[in-house]
């Protein structure tokens, strides 16, 4: 279902096959790396699965879609700037692709949205960045396997560092007045959300 939606949207714009089989083959290697716990291919998907849904609230769709594949294209535990690589990244592609201007310049900022999951005057952004946070909002047996394969990306940091900035991580989230920012997504995972940070807070 992943390869057959990013081809699919390639389609749109190109009808090189072999250019879209090989950004296909790009995505799927660089988020199947052995360092890569959390941020592989099954996120993906669970962005996938919780936006399809709601379709019709998203005034534009592609480029949501180039967003969710491209925006952990780049991604190191050692890094802060995997979002703006990622977003580069993107562009680049898009380009190869012939894609609209307005599409490009719409996902970049999309991209960059999710280093800080603020609210953002396009409808769209919320709800892509509070689907990216959405698995923190799940059954607390998802939310361990979430918080477990985290800290394997982090695997490199002994516990005094990894818990410090985790709890510091986790606690900015509860002291926000809405972790999510669409009534949608807020009704959905908000309480569940709230629940599952603290409990994690109180084992570190």
């Amino acid at each position: 279902m992943l390869k057959n939606t990013f081809l699919n949207l390639l389609a749109t714009y190109s009808n090189d096959n072999s250019l879209n089989t090989l950004l296909w083959q790009e995505i799927e290697k660089n988020h199947s790396d052995k360092k890569r716990h959390y941020h592989t291919l099954e996120h993906l998907k669970n962005l996938l699965f919780q936006l399809t849904p709601i379709k019709e609230k998203i005034s534009h769709w592609n480029t949501v879609l180039f967003t969710l594949f491209y925006h952990d294209i780049i991604y190191s535990s050692l890094k802060s700037n995997n979002e703006e690589k990622s977003a580069e990244l993107a562009t680049k592609r898009m380009k190869q692709l012939s894609v609209p201007k307005e599409i490009i310049e719409n996902c970049y900022s999309q991209i960059l949205a999710t280093k800080s999951h603020k609210i953002a005057k396009d409808s769209d952004t919320n709800y892509f960045t509070d689907a990216d946070l959405s698995i923190l909002g799940q059954d607390w047996e998802v939310y361990t396997q979430y918080y477990k394969n985290v800290r394997k990306e982090y695997a490199i940091y002994p516990n005094l560092v990894y818990n410090s900035g985790r709890k510091k991580a986790l606690q900015h989230f509860l002291t926000m007045e809405n972790i999510f920012k669409t009534e949608y997504f807020y009704q959905k995972f908000e309480e569940t959300t709230r629940k599952n940070i603290q409990r994690e807070i109180e084992l570190l």
